[in-house]
């Protein structure tokens, strides 16, 4: 009796799923941009896959790439209304649930933990941006810091749209790398 295989789950030969494996980095970064961060595109990408890998195996789908931007698109749009609905939520509570000590309203503020946290993590990421080659970390701040659009940052910069996003694509990738986030 020849010993049996462990069974593979039936997504696992989906033509999407195989699209997904092979395009998950470039799908991360594509959510990264949108979100600006790689911890919630790296989430994103995840609650993709699990969606893509409990679809009906069998089903015919002409441009797998497509529909897998098209689902992280998508995705985004459900997370940005999610967050959106969240923070009207706790403001009202907050609205609801303010309080005054003295005639004077008592206010919330981050710990001094936080803050040193906070002011830490800006320090990594200010010294990574700076550490970036000189173009790469122009496109990046005009694009990511200053707001510019991709051929707003272009035109600044006298370079194509096309070049304007890899390089930004570039120093997403490298920034990550640096601070392993």
């Amino acid at each position: 009796m020849a010993p049996s295989e462990p069974s593979k789950p039936a997504a696992a030969d989906s033509p999407l799923v195989e699209a997904f494996l092979e395009k998950r980095e470039s799908l991360v970064l594509f959510l990264a941009a949108r979100t600006r961060s790689m911890a919630m595109a790296e989430d994103l990408a995840q609650d993709l896959y699990l969606k893509i890998a409990a679809m009906q195996p069998g089903t015919e789908i002409r441009s797998p790439g497509s529909l897998l931007y098209r689902m992280a698109s998508n995705l985004l749009v459900d997370h940005v209304r999610s967050a959106q609905r969240a923070r009207r939520r706790d403001s009202q509570w907050r609205d609801d649930t303010r309080t005054s000590v003295g005639g004077e309203e008592v206010v919330e503020e981050p710990s001094a933990e936080q803050l040193i946290v906070n002011r830490e993590r800006a320090r990594q990421l200010a010294e990574a941006v700076a550490g970036l080659p000189p173009q790469m970390g122009r496109a990046f701040r005009l694009n990511k810091l200053e707001g510019l659009t991709q051929m707003q940052t272009a035109e600044a910069m006298g370079i194509s749209r096309k070049m304007v996003e890899q390089h930004i694509h570039a120093a997403v990738k490298n920034l990550t790398r640096r601070l392993g986030s």
